[in-house]
């Protein structure tokens, strides 16, 4: 398996916005905090999250949006990652790419992507656009306001319900892993 040193030098190959490189540790935090919480390997998962998006500048999303996520696999194997359980992951991320969520850990970072950008979302419009000062019950208010971060698919979000985890609970571990790295994600 690819290290996390290496990982990253990869994501800083093929990303240079930083906002983007931060969504990326966001989610690589969340997927390492949930894979704690199930009692998986914290590292592949983490792995899978920090590159999950390393095409994001490489393909056209909006009018393409069913090449985001086979562009990564691609890349990840011209740069000789061969895991199956990450690609399968960073594939499955994407729901346009065709690919179904089946393993627990696909499951989770389709569900967690989206996540998030809410989360940031949610800290930028709190008064002191600190992360550490909000709470899962305030992220969880701007989860039901319908007109909030309209890019953060609700639904795809509540498929936490199909690895038996309720949408309070998964908001709350999130926003923890995201807490843990505010520094790093700018968000204190």
């Amino acid at each position: 398996m690819i290290e996390r040193k290496e990982a990253l030098k990869l994501v800083k190959k093929y990303v240079k916005t930083e906002n983007s490189v931060k969504h990326m540790l966001a989610t690589e935090a969340v997927m390492r905090k949930m894979a704690n919480n199930f009692g998986k390997d914290e590292d592949l998962w983490g792995i899978a999250g920090l590159l999950h998006d390393i095409d994001m500048e490489t393909v056209d999303y909006e009018n393409e949006p069913k090449k985001h996520g086979p562009r990564s696999v691609k890349i990840l194997k011209e740069e000789g990652v061969e895991d199956e359980r990450i690609l399968n992951a960073v594939l499955a991320h994407n729901p346009d790419a065709g690919k179904g969520a089946d393993s627990l850990m696909e499951k989770v970072i389709r569900a967690t992507d989206p996540l998030t950008g809410l989360i940031v979302a949610a800290t930028l419009i709190s008064p002191d656009k600190n992360i550490n000062k909000i709470d899962a019950d305030f992220v969880m208010r701007r989860f039901e306001e319908k007109r909030f971060a309209t890019g953060a698919s609700r639904d795809i979000i509540k498929t936490c319900e199909d690895f038996d985890m309720e949408l309070e609970k998964f908001i709350e571990l999130s926003l923890e892993a995201m807490q843990e790295i505010s520094d790093v994600l700018g968000l204190e």
